[in-house]
Parts: C-alpha cells; sequence; structure tokens
C-alpha cells in the first residue's frame, strides 16, 4: 500500500485555483489529491509491532473488557463503539466517577491512518495512544501496575499474553496491552466506500451532487487540510483561520497543539480530522456542539475559507462527504475470559492524572 501523502495548502489550493475541470479530468486530479482506503493496513505498523493472529485476538479481548479501568465499567469500546461509527455520538464522553472529557471522542475507525493520535497530536501512534484513556483521571482512572495485577489475575488472559508476546520476559504488561490494542485498532478501517469506487476508476459511484460536491471540495480549498487516504488526518492547522467560530463551538480555554508544544503559533492548532465516515459521527468539532453536517461545513465555510462555497456548494459538499462511508468492520463482541479465583477487586484510584480525550 502507498503511504498517505501530506498534501501542503500551497499545492492543493494551486491544484484547486481556476475553473473548475471538467467531468473527464476530475478522477486524475482527485487521484492526485486523495487514496483509497486499502484491504489491510497491516503494512503500516508490523516493522514495529508485528501483526499476528494471537496479537489480534488479545487485542479484541482487551478492546471491549471494561475491567480495563479502575472501576472496571469503562472499556475501550465505551468511547469508540464499534456499532456507532468508531465514536460515541455524545459532545464529550463520560468517565470515571461520571466525570466528562474536555473533548469530542475521535472515531478509532481508519485512526491507524492518521499522522498522529488526539486532536492534538500528542500520540505518535495507536499504541501510544492507547495509554493514555487507560490512565486519564476523567477517563479509565486506572495505573499501568493496578492494569497489570488485574489481568495477571485472569489466568486466560496470562495465556494469550504469553501467547501473544512470546518472547517477552514479562508478557503481562501495560506495554503489551497497548501493543496489542494497536494491532486490534488496526483492524477496524473501512474500505470500499463510493468514493473509493470512484477513486478506483468507477465514474459513476457518485451521484451527479456528489461529484459537484467533489468538485467545490477541491476547487475551493477544503483539500487543503482534508486530503490523502483519510481525506484529513495528515497535518495540523489553525482553526478560524478568516473568522473564529463561537465559543460553543471553538472554547477559548482550549488551545489546542499550544498545550502540547507550548508555543504560541500552535495556538488553536489542531490536527485535520478525517472525513471518513463522517455522517456516522455527529457531533462535529474538539467541542462536539454542532450536530448537523451541512452546518458543520457551513462552520468551516465560514470560519476557514472566507464564504467562498455558495449554499449550493455547501449542500454539495454535505452530500459528498456522505460518499466517504465505507464498509463498516464486521465485529462479534468476545467472550470475555473470567476471573480464576476469589481475588478481590483492585482498589480503585481516587486521584486525577490529567484530562482524557478518547
Amino acid at each position: 500500500m502507498k503511504s498517505a501523502r501530506p498534501i501542503t495548502a500551497a499545492i492543493a489550493l494551486s491544484l484547486g485555483s481556476g475553473v473548475a475541470l471538467a467531468d473527464d479530468g476530475m478522477l486524475e486530479r482527485a487521484q492526485m489529491l486523495f487514496e483509497p482506503i486499502p484491504e489491510s493496513a497491516a503494512d503500516l505498523i508490523s516493522e514495529r509491532n508485528p501483526i499476528t493472529p494471537e496479537k489480534v485476538e488479545l487485542g479484541e479481548m482487551l478492546f471491549f473488557d471494561p475491567r480495563l479501568s479502575a472501576s472496571q465499567t469503562i472499556s475501550c469500546n465505551t468511547c469508540h463503539n464499534v456499532g456507532m461509527g468508531g465514536d460515541d455520538n455524545i459532545p464529550s464522553s463520560v468517565g470515571h466517577d461520571w466525570q466528562r472529557g474536555p473533548r469530542n471522542s475521535p472515531t478509532i475507525f481508519n485512526a491507524v491512518f492518521n499522522v498522529a493520535q488526539f486532536w492534538d497530536g500528542r500520540a505518535e501512534d495507536l499504541t501510544e495512544q492507547a495509554k493514555g484513556p487507560i490512565q486519564a483521571g476523567v477517563e479509565m482512572n486506572n495505573t499501568p501496575s493496578n492494569l497489570e495485577a488485574t489481568l495477571n489475575s485472569i489466568d486466560e488472559y496470562v495465556q494469550a499474553f504469553e501467547s501473544a508476546f512470546p518472547d517477552s520476559d514479562n508478557a503481562v504488561s501495560f506495554d503489551n496491552t497497548a501493543a496489542a490494542l494497536e494491532v486490534y485498532q488496526a483492524t477496524l478501517i473501512t474500505p470500499d466506500a463510493p468514493f473509493d469506487q470512484y477513486l478506483k476508476g468507477d465514474e459513476t459511484a457518485l451521484t451527479d451532487q456528489q461529484m459537484a460536491g467533489l468538485d467545490a471540495f477541491m476547487n475551493k480549498g477544503c483539500v487543503a487540510c482534508h486530503n490523502g487516504v483519510n481525506v484529513g488526518g495528515q497535518g495540523y492547522y489553525p482553526f478560524g483561520v478568516v473568522n473564529r467560530p463561537g465559543a460553543d463551538i471553538m472554547p477559548e480555554s482550549d488551545r489546542g497543539r499550544a498545550q502540547v508544544t507550548e508555543t504560541a503559533q500552535d495556538e488553536y492548532v489542531f490536527r485535520s480530522p478525517s472525513l471518513r465516515n463522517v455522517e456516522l459521527t455527529a457531533p462535529y468539532f474538539h467541542s462536539g456542539n454542532v450536530w448537523s453536517l451541512k452546518e458543520a461545513v457551513a462552520v468551516m465555510n465560514d470560519a476557514q475559507l472566507n464564504s467562498l462555497l455558495t449554499d449550493e456548494d455547501v449542500e454539495n459538499v454535505t452530500a459528498f462527504l456522505r460518499s466517504l462511508t465505507g464498509k463498516q468492520p464486521e465485529v462479534v463482541y468476545p467472550e470475555l475470559p473470567l476471573r480464576s479465583d476469589s481475588t478481590p477487586l483492585p482498589d480503585i484510584p481516587d486521584y486525577p492524572r490529567g484530562s482524557g480525550e478518547g
């Protein structure tokens, strides 16, 4: 599989300048800017985190197991529900002690294609990302040692870790937990969307309105931030370039990537979200306060494009975005291993360790 090619804003806008190309040239132009979702993402992580059936099976059990949380009530699937587009369809996720996180939970579907994880890109990959929610006080509120104690108390998990990590001296570890979760999450991809079929050469895969939306998307600047295999997720961009949205959409207290880099130039800069399956992942933006896909397009038109899109363009781009809904993963919830003895539940830590975000 070819790696996603980030498109700089200058290149994208150059490609999108001038008169819209005729329909017979749109496919070639789209193929310059986007790539179809592949059937597998294994090669993206296999060099540093080899994929094996044993590791995938372990990661799947862990993903659905609420015992990864200190209260033993919150699983990865709680905030990244595989039956709901890979997120939880609420403004911000409910975590430990009914606390709410500060940002909308991003979809886990196709996250393996993103340049980094979280809205601010603070996790380099899905292994690093998996460690964050487990330890976040407003999410799972757990500790590595507490997690390891829980997993070691379940014989079936001990055996599963030893099978998945046969060369590890300490198979049941926090690091191996995160590695197994990454391998499973890398299987949660959504190929074969109508747009993928179009990119592969089927020019009948999109409706006339979606074709018009694609033309506007490429011709009026949307593609500057939303390109590549994930139609986004490839770079960091300021929100509110032209007009700053209201505080309900863009809370002043959330300074974006600046909270990670501690540099002024990253104030209110965020990793562009993937637009794959976007019709399934409302509400939108890091604040999670916009419920309508059409309204989200209109907000971006005002904030980023200085209203280059006409009302008709907004309708057409919204229709185009629906062509990004791919084949959803077929997931059978696994049967989780039972505790093998009467060992009491570990103590629940009751102190904050930083903010969370799915």
